[in-house]
């Protein structure tokens, strides 16, 4: 972020997704592609297969396809924030990929008094209102990125089979900054999947192509799909949360009230606003609550055979045991469940299993991957990330206001093995 039914036919996806993506690579391999930019009335959906984990990548990333003749960029998806950007072949600070991989701009600047402008600027955006329109955009692990707002063709495949091209507004970074202790990953940029109205699916929106529905199943195994439109919204199973809306210029995919149990009792954590980020790869408490909850899990393995490990830094909080663990599969069963209870409405539950919250590192520890927000200067910010989202579909439906989530029966490693 400016920080990252149960039966659902899952077969059926993947007989969508293996044709969309074979028949785009063709017309886009081909000389003279027939590509429709014709828009019409809220077409279908249309779905992108995701790479990565949220350990030890540390992001899940999909190929999106940019420009006429198109090249393929992988980009980091974030419902926690709403430019998309790329990594710009010109005179750039910050850029770590090869200069062949790098978004090249071809006199399609966006300028001043563009309205797609406002989405990136506060009004009045310019001095000048031909200037080129410039974009900063700040994360909350102290990234950031700056550059200009361009548009070009995006080529989308949708599920009913047409090939649309539409142009859509976003970011060619020139000067990206990445001061964590961790190199920056080896992607082109960001995905910006949030609700503002210069997000990728607010633009698709607005040309009338899809309906105002973003979702994602993030992989325990790695990998998993992103999709656009509401065609993949289960019938039923699905527990639904009303978004609320955001008082910060940039809006987020906030949810809550929620209390916390632990081992399905109730604590003392109760009322927490929750922001859905998949541009966070772990999830984040304040402070009060996340003592609380290190207190719960500390006093519930006493007498198990765990011992607190402060040698391996992967994260905060991390445990060994007798020997190196191999997996999760080795240690969740020294762990409890979690469970966030929403109240409106009620009975509305996000099951957050031990494997939903905990990581074994490349040392063999166990590690817990719900850390202190206020340590990172997030103050009473609460964030479901990635490694609270996994094994789940989850749902983003701007057109409805609410955010949904399903369990499918057993997991899958992605839509090439549903």
């Amino acid at each position: 972020m400016d920080v990252k039914s149960r039966g659902i036919s899952l077969l059926l996806l993947l007989s969508i997704f293996s044709t969309s993506f074979s028949d785009t690579d063709q017309v886009l391999n081909s000389k003279k592609p027939t590509l429709s930019t014709t828009v019409h009335s809220l077409a279908s959906s249309f779905v992108f297969q995701i790479k990565g984990n949220v350990y030890p990548i540390g992001y899940y990333s999909v190929s999106l396809a940019i420009g006429n003749p198109a090249k393929f960029y992988d980009l980091d998806i974030d419902t926690g924030s709403d430019l998309t950007w790329l990594q710009c072949d010109a005179p750039c600070t910050g850029c770590t990929i090869p200069q062949n991989r790098l978004y090249k701009p071809r006199g399609n600047v966006v300028i001043c008094v563009d309205p797609l402008c406002a989405g990136v600027q506060s009004a009045p955006p310019c001095a000048v209102a031909n200037e080129q329109c410039d974009y900063e955009v700040h994360y909350a692990d102290d990234g950031s990125s700056l550059g200009v707002l361009v548009r070009d063709y995006i080529p989308v495949k949708f599920t009913n089979g047409s090939l649309q091209l539409p142009i859509l507004g976003f970011g060619c970074g020139y000067h990206q900054t990445n001061p964590g202790p961790h190199p920056p990953p080896s992607i082109a940029g960001v995905l910006g999947l949030g609700n503002g109205k210069i997000s990728i699916v607010s633009q698709l929106h607005s040309l009338g192509l899809i309906r105002n529905v973003v979702g994602h199943y993030l992989s325990g195994r790695g990998g998993g799909f992103l999709f656009f439109g509401d065609q993949f919204i289960p019938q039923s199973g699905v527990d639904w949360t009303p978004m609320l809306q955001s008082s910060s210029v940039q809006q987020n995919y906030k949810t809550g009230p929620a209390d916390l149990l632990f081992d399905g009792k109730p604590t003392s954590v109760k009322d927490l606003e929750l922001i859905f980020d998949s541009g966070s790869s772990y999830t984040y408490f304040n402070s009060i609550a996340h003592k609380v909850l290190v207190d719960l899990i500390t006093n519930d393995i006493k007498g198990k055979p765990l011992i607190r490990e402060t040698a391996d830094s992967s994260l905060p909080i991390c445990w060994k045991g007798p020997k190196a663990f191999k997996s999760l599969d080795d240690v969740t069963g020294n762990f409890k469940p979690l469970v966030l209870s929403f109240t409106k409405p009620k009975n509305s539950l996000l099951q957050v299993p031990p494997e939903a919250y905990l990581i074994v590192t490349e040392h063999g520890n166990v590690c817990l991957g719900i850390l202190d927000a206020t340590e990172i200067g997030l103050g009473n910010i609460n964030i479901i990330g990635d490694i609270s989202l996994q094994d789940k579909i989850v749902i983003y439906d701007n057109e409805k206001q609410q955010i949904g989530w399903a369990s499918p029966n057993g997991k899958c490693d992605g839509p090439s093995k549903l």
